[in-house]
């Protein structure tokens, strides 16, 4: 289901992000218009996506997400509306990626939280999945790729 997971260490990087905290239910009712405003917010200031997009989750929580939708971008980003100025911080953490459709991936996080309990890694709230491809590169969900990071404290 999952890749053999890795250590890695992630390097800075600017991003354009809009920060939601909303009830678990409205995930896929929030998501698309979301990232369309901050696709568009970053156009608007002449900006270039330098990766796939990504969200960056602050707290795992069963009735509530927050979290930010996430673009890397080429420089800085200026406030604009709802959307704010981000950055990736150099971190450590433990990745591995998830192959298939959008339902599975909480299965996925299981698996990958069993590999890191097994490894004896302390963990931290934070968790990111970055989108590689999904429905706008194929419509058979068993393209789909969903890279699943989560920090590492005593990496």
């Amino acid at each position: 289901m999952i890749d053999p997971p890795r250590i890695v260490r992630m390097t800075p990087q600017h991003t354009a992000v809009l920060h939601l905290t909303i009830p678990r239910s409205q995930i896929q009712q929030v998501m698309g218009p979301g990232l369309q405003e901050v696709i568009a917010a970053a156009e608007a200031q002449g900006l270039n996506p330098v990766g796939p997009w990504y969200t960056h989750h602050f707290r795992l929580d069963p009735e509530v997400f927050e979290f930010e939708i996430c673009v890397p971008v080429d420089r800085p980003f200026a406030p604009a509306g709802r959307v704010r100025p981000g950055e990736v911080l150099t971190a450590t953490v433990a990745r591995t990626v998830y192959r298939g459709p959008f339902e599975g991936l909480p299965d996925a996080w299981g698996e990958f939280s069993e590999w890191i309990e097994t490894e004896g890694l302390a963990t931290g709230p934070d968790i990111w999945e970055v989108y590689l491809s999904g429905p706008e590169v194929s419509g058979d969900p068993a393209d789909w790729k969903t890279e699943l990071n989560r920090l590492v404290v005593n990496g």
